[in-house]
């Protein structure tokens, strides 16, 4: 068997559509469940009872989706084979008193989400989007994607020792950002002013989650466009996976053997502690609701659970050629030499061997590379979702993604192949 061509351009073109039109975690998901519907996919609400029919279903709840596929026939005891990814990403969100300013200048107020690249956000152009919430309860998606905001950043003349000891920021102080001139600065303009740019009645939103988002569209890069530019995909790129690798499991006419589920969660750049979050409830009742749903016991539910795997998709730690010294001497992920599996003894990933096994099985029958990440003994390691989701809901869990430069910036960089070589090994993982 020949092997298939590894660059999926026509994917990676598709992930920087989804990236520029996911400004925040709320686009993200609205992007995901239109894509779904697309797919036969349909909106289930908490709040009503749901049948034990098969076909593809989702629930939303904020900056969460979580989506599954029951084939037909599936026993009340099928497990799950589940892609978990987050929509969240640092940047700078808009405070409860956005109107502020100083010498001449109009500012909005924000504060620091998770733990962004602080100087990746000066001197950019930025948009800014979210979620406004109105007087009748209802929610309104907002996206003003143009330059609207800028930080600008001190000039070298007015700090001189930035040369010789190096930016410091003052998370306070120095990332408000600019948005016009004038002494006036009055409560509620920046409300007012998203009104009338979104056509609601002036005085009708009284709740907001605004973040900024830089407005430079996604790009391919480099001499042969062998990479792709682009903001958020920590974690978009897994989230625009999960959703291309649950369609083709539900669409590709072979029913498969476990019920295939998209789980993406909000708030895991500050900890996941949240109803939308993978510390909180929304999928651990997912599941067990559809377990119930097809007439199954709490006994079916433990045996469903017992036999389920996760795969946690999340970007990883590609070598950086100016900083090798920081990486493990062994291991140097490279971009596009294929998907990362992310592991680390002291479980802040929950991969371990079993859970290898699974994945090299995966990449295996899509006939996909993958290398091994580990972090420097001398760094500390960040973690994810999976060890939550593994502690949670006592399911195995393995963790897996792409590796990428510039994590946390308000611009990063991964392989234009990765995306796709990556879809291909989680279409395998939930079909298998």
């Amino acid at each position: 068997m020949s092997e298939p061509s590894r660059f999926d351009r026509g994917h990676t073109d598709d992930l920087m559509s989804f990236l520029a039109a996911s400004p925040s975690p709320y686009h993200a998901v609205a992007n995901a469940a239109e894509r779904l519907e697309k797919a036969g996919f349909r909106q289930v609400a908490e709040t009503d009872a749901w049948g034990g029919t098969s076909g593809g279903r989702f629930v939303l709840r904020g900056g969460a989706i979580v989506a599954w596929y029951v084939p037909q026939g599936a026993a009340p005891h099928t497990p799950f084979r589940i892609i978990g990814a987050h929509t969240d990403s640092p940047n700078l969100r808009v405070k409860p008193l956005p109107d502020t300013g100083a010498h001449g200048w109009r500012q909005v107020a924000v504060e620091i989400y998770g733990g962004p690249l602080l100087n990746s956000w000066l001197d950019r152009d930025l948009g800014l989007a979210g979620r406004l919430t109105l007087r009748d309860g209802t929610t309104r998606l907002v996206n003003i994607d143009r330059p609207l905001l800028r930080v600008p950043q001190l000039a070298i003349h007015l700090d001189r020792s930035v040369s010789s000891e190096g930016l410091k920021l003052d998370k306070q102080r120095h990332l408000q950002p600019i948005w016009g001139l004038g002494n006036d600065v009055r409560d509620g303009d920046l409300i007012a002013f998203l009104e009338a740019e979104s056509g609601i009645g002036r005085g009708e939103v009284t709740g907001w989650d605004l973040m900024v988002h830089s407005v430079e569209p996604p790009a391919y890069l480099g001499r042969d466009q062998e990479l792709m530019a682009g903001p958020r995909l920590d974690n978009l790129l897994s989230v625009h996976a999960g959703v291309a690798a649950l369609t083709a499991a539900a669409t590709g006419g072979a029913e498969p053997a476990a019920i295939p589920v998209l789980a993406a969660f909000d708030h895991e750049e500050n900890g996941s502690q949240s109803d939308t979050g993978a510390d909180g409830p929304l999928l651990g009742g997912v599941l067990e609701r559809s377990v119930f749903a097809r007439g199954g016991s709490y006994e079916d539910r433990a045996r469903a659970f017992a036999a389920t795997v996760c795969l946690s998709s999340d970007t990883g730690h590609a070598v950086h050629p100016n900083y090798a010294e920081r990486h493990d001497p062994t291991h140097h992920p490279r971009v596009n030499g294929g998907p990362i599996l992310k592991v680390n003894v002291n479980n802040r990933y929950a991969t371990d061997g079993s859970g290898r096994a699974v994945w090299a099985a995966a990449c295996e029958k899509a006939q996909v590379p993958f290398q091994s990440f580990v972090s420097n003994n001398s760094m500390p390691c960040g973690t994810t979702i999976g060890p939550i989701t593994a502690a949670r809901h006592g399911i195995r869990t393995v963790d897996i993604g792409v590796a990428i430069l510039s994590m946390h910036s308000a611009r990063e960089l991964c392989g234009a192949e990765d995306p796709g070589l990556l879809t291909r090994a989680l279409v395998a993982f939930l079909e298998d």
